[in-house]
């Protein structure tokens, strides 16, 4: 018999905010040599949809921070699990920039985000281990694998993973590469089951990799396009983290379907953090074309980035539990499925799950 992690209850929150791309007409717009671009507005956010495919997405509401939607998200998840939150062995809580109050780029990370979502859930049990996980867009499945871990090992039973940000609040208003951002939170909670040698169940497999020489510059922070503006604010080679994402997220799902002893062919679903529906196209893509296919069937992969933006930490956990509550149109897991998780981001980081749903 071995320990492994099952999901036995989900949440997410969608911030009831929705900015469409015309809500940045009155931007002005800057290039990475700071000079004013001379396109007019509707010109540039109709160039960055055709691009993207994005063309409205979800932002927090005023006076609502990430530990605000991170909490909501895992009371949903309780309320879907029915356990009792005092039995939870850790709390982990993944996101990039902490809490960010409407109009600021100060961010508040003392005490930690999940201390405070610990608190606004009211768990009083001090055997509830909480604490943050700082790991780009791919923080919430590289907290997911640390819970797996615990789980693996007999020290935990139920551990709750949440994936919260508020990344439109870091953005620069005269970046074109800040539409892509919003806001939302997800979370699931783990338990412990055993699953025997014979017929594998929970995690199957993992794998992480990070490039962080060259590629650490591909998304940092740094001064806005406009000169005069204070401040730093999310700056991202587009073209090095594009290209990275292409190559990388692809191998990593193929060596993980590998380590696991599965085949693309047994896969149910594929559960990708989402930045813009071109690359996540050409990801999974790539991946069928390492198994010897010239396509892939769209259905394999649910794509929300259109219309909630990249919600960074909370995008996968939040696609998950939409398809697990029947809100992703045909979309569903259903048990024996195998379901891969993957993302990719500023590290550069990349890291894959390979699930099969008890």
């Amino acid at each position: 018999m071995r320990f492994s992690s099952r999901i036995i209850g989900s949440g997410s929150v969608l911030p009831v905010v929705r900015k469409e791309n015309k809500d940045f007409w009155n931007n002005s717009f800057y290039d990475n040599t700071n000079n004013k671009l001379a396109k007019s507005n509707d010109m540039i956010t109709a160039k960055f949809e055709e691009v993207s495919g994005i063309f409205e997405r979800r932002v927090a509401e005023e006076g609502i921070n990430a530990s605000h939607l991170g909490a909501q998200a895992a009371q949903a998840a309780i309320e879907s699990s029915g356990i009792d939150p005092e039995t939870l062995d850790y709390l982990i809580v993944a996101h990039n920039f902490g809490d960010v109050n409407s109009g600021s780029i100060q961010s508040d990370i003392l005490p930690n985000l999940a201390a405070k979502v610990k608190q606004e859930l009211g768990i009083k049990n001090s055997r509830c281990v909480a604490y943050d996980i700082l790991f780009g867009c791919p923080s919430w499945i590289q907290a997911f694998i640390q819970a797996e871990y615990y789980i693996k090992s007999g020290d935990a039973k139920r551990i709750m993973v949440v994936g919260a940000d508020t990344v439109s609040r870091m953005t620069d208003p005269h970046d074109i590469d800040g539409m892509l951002f919003a806001d939302g939170a997800g979370a699931v909670i783990l338990e412990s089951f055993e699953s025997t040698e014979q017929d594998p169940k929970g995690v199957l497999s993992h794998l992480t990799v990070s490039d962080c020489v060259g590629e650490a510059e591909y998304l940092k922070m740094g001064s806005s396009l406009k000169p005069e503006v204070e401040g730093i604010y999310i700056r991202m080679y587009g073209k090095g983290v594009f290209r990275y994402a292409v190559t990388k997220v692809p191998m990593a799902m193929n060596e993980c379907l590998e380590k696991a002893g599965l085949k693309l062919e047994d896969v149910d679903k594929f559960v990708i953090h989402q930045a813009n529906v071109k690359m996540n196209k050409i990801i999974l893509k790539r991946l069928y074309e390492l198994n010897g296919y010239e396509d892939y069937p769209e259905e394999m992969m649910p794509l929300v980035v259109q219309n909630l933006g990249n919600s960074s930490a909370a995008t996968v956990p939040t696609v998950l539990d939409l398809i697990l509550k029947g809100q992703m149109g045909d979309h569903s897991i259903s048990k024996g499925d195998v379901v891969v998780f993957a993302s990719v981001g500023a590290g550069m980081h990349a890291n894959c799950i390979v699930y099969k749903h008890p």
